[in-house]
């Protein structure tokens, strides 16, 4: 698992080292001492993807040119560097060319925090993020695909924006979209295919309900996405963007047959969307034989007494697990099994 970390100038930390617990550790401090930003590390170091931010240059503290983070693991040293606007990423000192191969051999992660209620109860984009943070972590080509279509989306959506535009560049790009944009979908199917028995169990033991769960893609068009693409280029011309494809996809959470994010109520909410990060980690785990990284950013203290036990009780054994929190009273009698790391302005206590 995860052993050591070091941070330079990244978010509030000028330097940092990190002799991390083999269990994991509950990070206790007050808000802005820098817990989450502990666990963004991790995540970005095993995934190069923030939850918390779009752009690398938000992660650097404030002043600074360049940030850089080094984990060890049992198995690798994982370096990367952000400077001049570039990240250099190295697996044991050896340079690992673009983001496919430094992430083919990494370790699953799992993120959870109090604003995933978003993915039951607020706008598209925000389960799209999470089908693509799982998806690139679950196949290759989910994440090649992804990194494809999106280069060709933005030149598409400069294109459409430029007086000078011609209908051949336009369908030189729709190609680029479909070929890119048809796996994408395809896999997405398959990942929510996948999901779903995960997603069941994980909301059965936190609610201790019998309800139905069921997760159901919602594509922006039905037909080929080349013809679609064709279609709406008169409409994309007049908004400025592509209007149609995977970047516009959602899909729908139900309890029982009624849609979660109009009937349920904010505890089932909730309940429904720490089953889907969850579940995250059981497939993870399933196919690549890993149990992940569990990061748990400050959601106990939303959850009633029940559900808290049963979160603790489902937590694999096996997983390395963070936990973020500003006080310990939600514990009560209960025992996470995590040695308690406490962090002030000055860093790790």
């Amino acid at each position: 698992m995860l052993t050591t970390l070091r941070l330079s100038n990244f978010r509030c930390y000028s330097t940092l080292r990190w002799t991390i617990p083999a269990e994991g550790a509950v990070l206790l401090g007050a808000n802005a001492q820098g817990k989450t930003s502990l666990m963004e590390a991790l995540c970005f170091a095993l995934t190069l993807h923030s939850p918390r931010a779009t752009r690398l240059d938000k992660l650097v503290k404030q002043g600074q040119p360049n940030f850089g983070i080094s984990l060890e693991t049992e198995d690798n040293t994982r370096r990367l560097v952000w400077s001049d606007r570039k990240l250099n990423l190295q697996v044991n000192g050896a340079e690992r060319r673009d983001f496919n191969d430094y992430l083919a051999d990494t370790h699953p992660v799992t993120w959870l925090a109090n604003s995933d209620i978003s993915l039951v109860n607020g706008a598209a984009d925000e389960r799209r993020r999470y089908l693509d943070f799982l998806g690139c972590q679950w196949h290759p080509a989910y994440r090649q695909a992804l990194q494809a279509y999106r280069k060709a989306l933005k030149s598409r959506n400069a294109l459409l924006r430029n007086p000078r535009r011609t209908s051949a560049a336009l369908r030189s790009y729709a190609r680029l979209l479909a070929s890119n944009g048809e796996i994408i979908v395809r896999l997405r199917r398959q990942l929510l295919e996948r999901l779903q028995p995960h997603v069941a169990h994980h909301h059965r033991g936190i609610s201790g309900g019998a309800e139905q769960v069921q997760l159901v893609y919602h594509p922006s068009c039905e037909t080929d996405l080349e013809h679609a693409l064709e279609e709406a280029r008169q409409a994309d011309e007049r908004a400025g963007f592509t209007t149609v494809g995977p970047h516009r996809d959602d899909f729908f959470l139900y309890i029982g047959k009624l849609p979660a994010a109009e009937f349920a109520s904010e505890g089932q909410q909730r309940t429904l969307a720490i089953a889907l990060q969850m579940a995250q980690g059981g497939l993870l785990q399933e196919e690549t034989g890993k149990a992940p990284i569990l990061l748990i950013d400050d959601i106990f203290g939303e959850l009633d007494t029940a559900r808290r036990r049963a979160l603790l009780a489902m937590l694999p054994a096996e997983a390395q697990v963070f936990i973020t929190t500003t006080t310990l009273d939600w514990l009560g009698d209960m025992q996470t099994g995590l040695p308690i790391v406490r962090i002030n302005a000055a860093g790790i206590v």
